[in-house]
């Protein structure tokens, strides 16, 4: 979902910063959206709130009207080669769209180094005071199974708890993320301003991001946080789910060149395609290692690729 990579560099080790900034434009006459029994928010929202509970719900028709949000995961009009897999790869886990220049960060694409979590990911989601029982428990099954169909692609164990918990899900409205300072910095206590900053001051056309922290071994992660914005409608909600998670698994990058997935900025996938569970079990292939670079990681995801695909690249 549009662009989701940012590197900023902390005391505590490197940021990679995903956000879906997509720029949605609802279709001209959409009808409005029909939401799930308990699925809007809480009554005392603010109008800024209540305006982008509006306003993405006609984001989202617009987007099924047009045959975007797919859920299939891919089919006959959506192939790939060997050769599309390998550079795609490539893509998605080598580059990141964000870099820092001085102390801002700007959308600039540049190579990075293999992230990914090499221990347990202890997730709990956090949702805000204005988002309804209904919706925190059917966003908490959604999130469960999906986490289950992570830890089985890139075989990390991965499970929804309070303690020690080192991937934070935030599901807030608008007024709630931008009083997340406080709570970002406890989680990260060396996080720079540029990245609260970014958090807090996101504009209405990014759907949702996360960020990750490397600890003390390079490429490995240590500490995540994604944010969903709880205006969305069930389905972009889940989208976010969907592209967040995996993006904090370390493919930070977004492409238009990578067809069939989520790792772009065409909305034409809402969930993780038959390209993305590939592009994760390569990412998590033991003969990969964090902290790799591109020259050095290639040769391999060529032999990986054609162990899945089989035959040449």
């Amino acid at each position: 979902m549009a662009t989701r990579g940012l590197t900023p560099t902390l005391a505590a080790g490197l940021v990679v910063l995903s956000l879906c900034a997509c720029q949605p434009m609802p279709m001209p006459g959409a009808l409005d959206v029909v939401l799930p029994p308990g699925e809007g928010l809480s009554a005392d929202i603010s109008p800024t709130s209540r305006a982008l509970q509006e306003h993405y719900g006609r984001v989202q028709q617009g987007y099924l009207a047009r045959g975007l949000l797919r859920v299939d995961g891919g089919g006959p009009d959506a192939t790939f080669t060997r050769r599309q897999l390998v550079d795609n790869f490539m893509r998605i886990a080598f580059f990141e769209e964000f870099t820092r220049v001085g102390n801002r960060i700007v959308s600039r694409q540049a190579e990075s180094h293999l992230h990914r979590w090499e221990g347990p990911i202890r997730m709990q989601v956090h949702f805000g005071s204005s988002v309804s029982q209904e919706m925190r428990n059917r966003d908490r099954v959604f999130i469960a199974r999906l986490a289950r169909r992570l830890s089985a692609l890139t075989g990390v164990p991965i499970t929804l708890t309070s303690r020690r918990v080192n991937f934070h899900v935030f599901v807030v409205n608008e007024d709630e993320r931008r009083a997340m300072g406080p709570v970002l910095r406890a989680i990260h206590s060396g996080i720079d301003a540029s990245t609260v900053s970014k958090v807090l001051g996101i504009r209405r056309p990014t759907l949702c991001l996360v960020y990750a922290t490397e600890g003390r071994a390079k490429g490995v992660y240590a500490k995540a946080v994604a944010v969903v914005r709880a205006e969305h409608p069930m389905l972009l909600r889940q989208s976010c789910y969907h592209e967040e998670l995996a993006q904090g698994l370390g493919l930070p990058n977004d492409s238009p060149r990578v067809r069939p997935s989520i790792f772009n900025d065409d909305e034409e996938f809402a969930f993780l395609t038959v390209q993305d569970e590939l592009l994760l079990r390569m990412l998590y292939d033991r003969r990969l290692r964090p902290g790799m670079m591109a020259a050095e990681g290639r040769p391999v995801v060529e032999r990986i690729a054609s162990e899945l695909l089989g035959g040449e690249v």
